[in-house]
């Protein structure tokens, strides 16, 4: 971690993360799981809560991170919470940062600073999660990627999560 002394150039951004829900997610214990998400960014992480006896539950969990910029990988697993053994996995998903760090550069570029504006689309692929386009917008000082993202490795199973970055200092 840096101590903040020489990166008073260096503009600062908080990326928020919000795991709001899974659906049709795998039945690990024997009619049902335990469900929560670990949630992986460079060598941060955080965990939301577990919701029991659940195969399509809320958390509408928010994380805060303080990073340089959007960009990198984050990384969603889903686990079943076992008391007396380990934890099943339930399937992983990643997001790709960098259409967040573009619409950053394009927002700034454009000069937004009111309103609500989309500025770009991602579609699904081969090489990322999404089960349906995204958009990323720019609304109330926030660029904002609401995304649906399949589950890899496991049978069944989405989440829904929303990633909001806001540049300046972390607060």
């Amino acid at each position: 971690m840096e101590d903040g002394s020489q990166g008073r150039g260096t503009r600062l951004g908080v990326l928020k993360v919000v795991v709001a829900s899974g659906t049709s997610l795998a039945i690990r214990d024997f009619t049902s799981s335990d469900p929560y998400v670990v949630v992986r960014l460079a060598d941060k992480t955080a965990k939301t809560k577990v919701i029991n006896s659940c195969l399509n539950p809320v958390w509408n969990e928010e994380m805060v991170f303080s990073i340089k910029e959007p960009v990198g990988i984050i990384k969603f697993e889903v686990f079943d919470r076992d008391r007396f053994k380990s934890d099943d996995k339930m399937g992983h998903a990643f997001l790709d940062l960098q259409p967040v760090a573009g619409a950053a550069k394009l927002r700034r570029a454009l000069r937004l600073t009111t309103g609500e504006t989309k500025l770009r689309k991602v579609a699904p692929s081969t090489d990322n999660c999404l089960l349906s386009d995204s958009f990323v917008t720019y609304a109330d000082g926030e660029i904002v990627l609401d995304s649906r993202l399949r589950l890899r490795d496991v049978e069944s199973g989405e989440l829904f999560v929303t990633v909001k970055w806001t540049e300046g200092d972390a607060k």
